[in-house]
């Protein structure tokens, strides 16, 4: 018994959108924690309140919005190669 090539492009799309859902997810959570947590790091080093904690946090929002878009572009051609078979 075959499985029709509606039901293989389908199994496709559902493996592409759970790989796209974890790897922005770690995209987002990882540049904000690691920067986070530098951030308190300096703060109590430095005895400010917050101010490295804030900084770090755009600088984790920057970073992850740049590779979000990167791999966004990536995802777009991995999407329209399975929308070509």
């Amino acid at each position: 018994m075959q499985s029709s090539p509606k039901k293989d492009t389908d199994k496709e799309y559902i493996r592409l959108g759970l790989r796209i859902v974890g790897d922005f997810g770690a995209t987002l959570a990882v540049p904000v924690v690691v920067f986070v947590i530098i951030g308190q790091w300096l703060d109590n080093k430095y005895q400010h309140v917050y101010l490295f904690t804030a900084i770090a946090f755009v600088l984790a929002a920057l970073t992850s919005a740049r590779m979000i878009y990167k791999k966004a572009k990536q995802y777009d051609k991995l999407y329209k190669d399975i929308e070509r078979k």
